[in-house]
């Protein structure tokens, strides 16, 4: 009885109050409320917002974005903003990780790379639309905490690695689809250069100001449009 005049009272003076303490006053959230509160996140900022493609929207209701965050952040995993996941990397906005998925048009036979794994989530999302997806980190604790998160939710299409995604995947190229989640002051060549012909490449570019760009490699050439402006972690580059 007391906590719930608590939490009145806190409401009553207009003080943010966790949706999830007042559910679960004791101990962590339950499965199911989690993917309330997941449904809650697609329903709210994500369809509420114009994404539409109900490929992407289910999608973003299957992956546990709270299994891709640290601990001290699983009760904002669902918020409208960033998180930190370490070593200065960020999680984006779920509005975001939708925007790209959406504007990259990813089809269930669709090869798709990845530069910036980070927390894995971005991946998780792609592996759930595309046929195969490779996804490089340069920063190895994040790389290895990704596959090992990718690996216990049982993602078999996703292959991570660890390197300069500036340099792309070559091996594996070309790629229906490129989607890159850290800024570059510019389209790093080596991408479009394994961008397969008739492929997508959504990319955020700038430095102070960022804009996200979607590029098309046709036969006759490499077309860009500026859709959103955005900001992104710079992308980091190995040492020369």
């Amino acid at each position: 009885m007391q906590r719930v005049l608590v939490v009145a009272a806190l409401v009553a003076a207009g003080t943010a109050v966790d949706s999830w303490s007042v559910r679960h006053p004791i101990g962590q959230p339950t499965r199911d409320a989690r993917r309330f509160e997941r449904q809650t996140m697609v329903d709210d900022q994500i369809q509420g917002r114009g994404i539409a493609d109900p490929r992407v929207l289910a999608a973003m209701r299957s992956v546990p974005r709270e299994r891709f965050v640290p601990a001290n952040v699983t009760s904002e995993a669902y918020a409208d903003h960033p998180l930190p996941i370490g070593h200065g990397q960020t999680i984006s906005q779920p509005y975001i990780v939708a925007y790209m998925s959406e504007s990259l048009q990813v089809s269930k036979s669709s090869k798709v790379l990845e530069i910036g794994t980070g927390s894995g989530y971005q991946a998780a999302v792609l592996g759930e639309l595309a046929g195969e997806v490779y996804s490089i980190e340069i920063v190895p604790q994040l790389a290895d905490r990704a596959r090992q998160t990718l690996d216990a939710l049982g993602y078999k299409n996703i292959h991570v690695r660890t390197g300069d995604g500036y340099l792309g995947w070559p091996e594996q190229a070309p790629f229906d689809r490129i989607m890159v989640t850290a800024a570059p002051d510019h389209v790093p060549q080596p991408l479009v250069d394994q961008l397969a012909i008739g492929g997508r490449l959504v990319i955020p570019v700038g430095r102070a100001d960022q804009n996200l760009l979607l590029v098309t490699r046709t036969p006759q050439g490499v077309v860009q449009q500026r859709t959103i402006p955005v900001r992104f972690v710079p992308l980091v580059r190995s040492p020369k």
